[in-house]
């Protein structure tokens, strides 16, 4: 190979792992592509597991004390079950509402107060 077609690859190459470096960085900076557990981004939305739908933008994903208080109350009237989701709630059935599945697949709304006292349980997602 002369020199001339040597310097236009490696110039070639370069430019091209440039782009993709930068594109990487520019995915990781925008939180494309990952799949960490913890979404500090309240304007996004979680995508929902099989047969719930997703969770709605005029209500908020809890979290800290609330969030453990909530799910303790609805672990306790649903036993056996598991939390999908909690959230506020916007329909005005409680303050709180504790998406879940019931050992046996279906799935069901715990609504829970702000005294986190369990005040409905609506089968569904």
């Amino acid at each position: 190979m002369t020199d001339r077609v040597k310097n236009l690859l490696l110039i070639v190459l370069s430019i091209t792992a440039l782009a993709l470096g930068g594109s990487a960085i520019a995915g990781a900076a925008s939180g494309g592509g990952g799949s960490n557990g913890s979404n500090s981004n309240s304007s996004a939305r979680p995508t929902a597991p099989a047969g719930l739908p997703p969770q709605r933008p005029d209500e908020t994903l809890l979290t800290g004390d609330t969030a453990a208080k909530v799910r303790e109350a609805a672990l306790a009237k649903v036993s056996g079950g598991t939390i999908d989701r909690v959230e506020t709630d916007a329909d005005g059935h409680a303050a709180y509402e504790a998406h879940m599945t019931r050992s046996d697949g279906s799935r069901v709304t715990v609504y829970v107060n702000k005294a986190f006292e369990v005040v409905g349980v609506q089968s569904g997602p």
